[in-house]
């Protein structure tokens, strides 16, 4: 008997009631659509180096930014009625309710991870979308991560697996230890020390200028683990990690438990994740050394 989860091409994804009932993939795919022609109209690195303001994250915003975002929530409007009462929290514009500022339900966006990336006309950037029945990271049901350098769809949902496109993803590499390991949050002075304590520990390393793509690629089992050199926001780390544990990849945010990461983007977590728990471990004391993430609020 065929045991791998089914991908849920089409449809609703099923969740446990309300907001995870909407049709989620079917939204998100509408978005890296759009997106694909945004990116398409603004090919060149002076067209994407355009500034407008601060977002509500605290970092300085690309009018590619906004308009991604506009497309995200423009999808997020027309989901409303489908999906019952939200609140959306994005990088740019914050928190934003959908119909209920009370309402338990949140959805978290990234309409460019990887930004720079994007800026620089680099291929690694992704859309990131994550459904919450609450307001911690456990409670993500739902998680979508798009590769618009290869290309690549990755989603998954809580209890019913993860998928890369239509095949069921596992968290499984060729089992030479801590070959390949993804670094995120790149400046120099922050990854010296992840640097050093990965010495005699890990062959190479990798850094794609994306967290939710390095959760992705460790759920793909192409990293065998990637670890934050500062701490992220709920935006960056949301999607990616659901489909990295669905995947059946180890995961943790150093010093609090899912359970109680809140979805807020005043909260900031490190990020350790890996293809088992043995390999987690030889990351977790290298997690150790990097900048302390800031106060979880």
């Amino acid at each position: 008997m065929n045991s791998e989860p089914k991908s849920p091409t089409a449809g609703p994804i099923e969740g446990d009631g309300g907001v995870l009932d909407a049709d989620w993939l079917g939204a998100c795919r509408r978005m890296v659509a759009a997106q694909r022609e945004l990116f398409r109209a603004e090919p060149g690195i002076a067209d994407r180096t355009i500034y407008a303001g601060r977002g509500e994250g605290g970092d300085r915003s690309l009018v590619i930014d906004r308009r991604a975002e506009d497309i995200v929530f423009g999808e997020l409007e027309g989901l409303h009625a489908d999906a019952g009462d939200f609140t959306a929290i994005s990088e740019e514009r914050g928190e934003v309710a959908f119909g209920d500022a009370g309402a338990s339900a949140h959805v978290i966006v990234d309409p460019i991870d990887g930004s720079l990336n994007a800026r620089r006309t680099l291929p690694s950037h992704a859309l990131s979308v994550a459904v919450a029945s609450g307001a911690a990271m456990d409670d993500v049901g739902f998680a979508y991560v798009y590769d618009f350098g290869a290309g690549e769809e990755f989603f998954a949902r809580r209890g019913g697996g993860a998928f890369l496109g239509e095949a069921a993803l596992r968290a499984k590499g060729p089992g030479y230890g801590l070959e390949l390991v993804g670094i995120e949050a790149a400046q120099p002075e922050r990854i010296i020390p992840i640097l050093e304590g990965l010495a005699g520990k890990a062959y190479r390393v990798r850094i794609l200028g994306s967290i939710a793509l390095a959760l992705c690629y460790v759920a793909a089992g192409r990293f065998d683990g990637m670890l934050t050199a500062r701490g992220s926001r709920s935006v960056d780390a949301a999607a990616g990690q659901l489909i990295a544990r669905e995947a059946g990849a180890a995961l943790e945010l150093p010093g609090v438990e899912l359970s109680a990461a809140r979805l807020g983007l005043g909260a900031r977590y490190h990020v350790t994740a890996a293809l088992d728990p043995e390999l987690l471990a030889v990351l977790r004391p290298v997690q150790a050394s990097a900048e302390p993430a800031e106060p979880v609020t």
